[in-house]
């Protein structure tokens, strides 16, 4: 895979997401867009978490099923769940079934309840000065930073789990807190607001 490549489109494409439909279609719409709100940054701080050690595609084909099975992300829902939820979800064939990162995700939902400022607030508090320019090609672009490294460490401070520098940085970039789209590439780079 070339770092940026033409996709059947016609359109100049990060190569990752011009390897399939499903990553062409979350790379031009999702990927690296502002993201703000909670539940909906909650959301994809647990899917950066069951990512770990799989493919982001196996992900993002499970998240209809992950969204259904973790009643869209709302917080204060996923705070309030028990074992039997637990149970429950280690028996959902449309998920990840990893009891650790299960378990994970409730006492995340509990620990973004106990955030006086909001989960969106404090992560986005961590987003770093815009680069002055895209990476040219993807070898410029780190795993981790200064930046991902506090967020983890911040995170850990006040109770998440499965949030080490490497998934903060995943998360900085699916919700563009990082702008981490190729030089050329046909996605407009969106205002980090």
């Amino acid at each position: 895979m070339t770092d940026l490549v033409i996709g059947a489109d016609g359109l100049p494409r990060c190569g990752w997401g011009a390897s399939t439909p499903d990553y062409a279609a979350y790379h031009d719409t999702e990927w690296g867009r502002p993201l703000h709100g909670d539940d909906a940054l909650y959301e994809r701080i647990t899917l950066e978490a069951f990512q770990s050690g799989l493919s982001w595609l196996t992900i993002l084909r499970k998240r209809p099923a992950f969204r259904l099975a973790f009643d869209e992300f709302r917080i204060e829902t996923v705070a309030g769940y028990d074992e039997a939820d637990v149970a429950r979800l280690l028996a959902d064939a449309g998920i990840v079934r990893n009891r650790a990162k299960i378990e994970a995700a409730i006492a995340n939902a509990r620990a973004a309840l106990e955030l006086p400022e909001g989960l969106s607030a404090l992560l986005w508090s961590f987003a770093p000065p815009a680069r002055p320019a895209r990476p040219t090609s993807f070898a410029e672009v780190p795993a981790l930073t200064p930046e991902s490294t506090s967020l983890a460490k911040a995170l850990k401070k006040r109770g998440f789990r499965f949030v080490g520098p490497t998934t903060a940085y995943a998360l900085m970039q699916a919700t563009g807190m990082v702008d981490d789209h190729l030089a050329g590439c046909h996605v407009v780079a969106a205002e980090a607001a």
